[in-house]
């Protein structure tokens, strides 16, 4: 396993000023924006795509630093109701699937998007009850007629590409939880699994170890996040687990994500990180920070610092005690 870092973080420095202060605490991969809501401060897909000679200064510079790209990542919604939105956000989407196959990138990460609720909807529509049976009847609609088909074909072209896409689990978003992801692929094709990030799961009431063993055993978890959370029972008590409370508010808020360490304690985070490779992941861990308490510096400092003991380097090979 090792130790990333999404660099959206640090998208007011340039990109050599950026590897430089990741490597330097101790990170090995990187995670690099390429539009959509992370931005696009460290890959430029238009100046990359295609040109091989750009693309070999890129490599090098990453390899002098000792780092890996452990993802392209193009976070939008695709399938938004706005034609103008969900264009763009779909030409991303495949610019960055083809540049990571030219880079030799192996998973791209994005969301599943969310439709609206018809054809001429202006914004999307996350069902979250069961009853009235009307949002039934949107979800059916969606999936059969927006998820399934768009997600079918970016799979076959993932496929053709040798890279796989990571759907990060977020409210929000259609695919938001184990089942959701599961029910996605198998309609659509392997090339489709989780970026999973556990501060999403802990929001929904979700054990981020049942998770991995619930995707693990599909073998669909392609990226994973490195993100905590913390839950404010008052405020839960008071607003539930749908809180529409601004991330600002932060007193106010049923839960708001922390840095690794501070929303749940090491041992869990161990537990964590021994679940994801009992269940055959082994790739890289990318920290994820988010937290409205600490600086950007801060909380990554922390991140490293709270994961280096529990991450795992080194398989077991053979059982000696057997």
């Amino acid at each position: 396993m090792k130790l990333g870092v999404f660099t959206v973080l640090f998208s007011d420095r340039n990109f050599e000023e950026m590897l430089s202060h990741v490597s330097a605490q101790g990170v090995e991969a990187v995670e690099l924006g390429t539009g959509g809501y992370p931005g696009n401060a460290h890959c430029n897909l238009d100046e990359l795509l295609g040109n091989t000679e750009l693309q070999q200064q890129f490599k090098q510079k990453i390899n002098e630093y000792g780092l890996t790209v452990s993802a392209l990542s193009c976070h939008a919604n695709p399938l938004h109701p706005q034609k103008k939105i969900a264009e763009a956000a779909d030409e991303i989407l495949v610019k960055t699937l083809q540049l990571a196959s030219e880079l030799g990138v192996p998973v791209v990460n994005t969301f599943s998007g969310c439709p609206g609720d018809h054809e001429h909807a202006l914004y999307p529509n996350w069902p979250v009850a069961a009853w009235p049976n009307d949002f039934q009847e949107i979800l059916k609609w969606q999936w059969e007629e927006k998820l399934i088909p768009y997600w079918k074909e970016k799979n076959d072209l993932a496929e053709s590409l040798n890279v796989k896409i990571g759907l990060e689990l977020h409210g929000g978003f259609s695919v938001h939880t184990p089942s959701t992801l599961l029910k996605l692929r198998q309609a659509c094709g392997p090339a489709i699994g989780a970026n999973l990030d556990p501060s999403h799961m802990w929001w929904q009431g979700i054990d981020p170890v049942e998770a991995i063993k619930i995707l693990g055993s599909e073998d669909a978890i392609h990226h994973f996040h490195a993100k905590d959370t913390i839950i404010d029972q008052q405020n839960m008590n008071r607003n539930g687990l749908t809180d529409m409370t601004d991330y600002s508010q932060m007193r106010d808020r049923a839960w708001y994500f922390r840095t690794v360490g501070f929303g749940h304690d090491q041992k869990t985070w161990a537990d964590i990180i021994s679940a994801l490779r009992l269940h055959g992941y082994d790739y890289v861990v990318s920290i994820e920070h988010e937290d409205g308490l600490m600086s950007i510096d801060e909380g990554f400092a922390k991140a490293v610092e709270n994961l280096k003991p529990v991450m795992v380097k080194e398989s077991v090979g053979e059982m000696w005690w057997t």
